[in-house]
């Protein structure tokens, strides 16, 4: 990664590591998408067992939580990768499932350990996009360049709205041209450049997703 690439990944791993989202509770985060990519609802008495913390300390970290996705319920069904249909269809283990933006596409193979086939529309023109992501990179992208928005805001308080509302799949650079005009501050980056965009943050959270890094 160039200066610029590397400042960019460090201020978004600043954005999105801490606070009270689901990837600033490490401990949580893991567990909670691996149980998620089985494709069935998921209780907080899974998470209980997954993450080797009391339901009440789940409850409590799923409160501060507020994009999270139940099922009438109140089982989860999304957390970044959800069962929910969204423009971003992302394939694993045979599951159809989906994610809240373009980046979680690229993010979440690491972190689940599986290789993830993914459609998703160009934001501007609608023309599909297809790839296919694995824990070590990006192969099988088409169009070849394909581009993803990026942005790096200061209020987490809703990882969703600041952050995954504004992350999406273009065919092309010049395909995101009109967007960019109308979103200052924002950037576009290939497909590869934004995987490895992710990997800082996508470390830093499986390094603490151990029970005993929990507060």
């Amino acid at each position: 990664m160039d200066t610029s690439a590397q400042q960019l990944a460090d201020r978004l791993t600043t954005a999105l590591g801490g606070g009270e989202t689901v990837t600033g509770q490490p401990w949580l985060w893991r567990p909670l998408l691996q149980l998620l990519a089985t494709g069935q609802p998921v209780t907080t008495a899974q998470l209980a067992t997954a993450t080797g913390h009391s339901e009440d300390d789940v409850r409590h970290a799923l409160a501060a939580m507020p994009d999270t996705e139940y099922d009438d319920s109140g089982r989860i069904i999304g957390s970044g990768l959800t069962q929910r249909p969204t423009p971003h269809r992302f394939e694993v283990n045979g599951k159809q499932l989906y994610t809240w933006c373009a980046l979680d596409t690229l993010v979440f193979p690491a972190v689940l350990g599986r290789t993830a086939h993914i459609e998703s529309p160009c934001h501007a023109t609608g023309t599909p996009i297809s790839l296919t992501a694995a824990p070590d990179g990006v192969t099988d992208l088409a169009p070849a360049d394909a581009v993803v928005s990026i942005v790096t805001p200061d209020d987490m308080t809703s990882v969703r709205s600041a952050f995954c509302n504004h992350v999406h799949f273009f065919a092309n650079p010049a395909a995101a041209q009109d967007w960019l005009t109308d979103h200052p501050g924002m950037t576009v980056l290939p497909v590869a450049d934004a995987y490895q965009l992710g990997r800082p943050l996508t470390q830093n959270l499986l390094d603490g997703t151990t029970p005993e890094s929990c507060c």
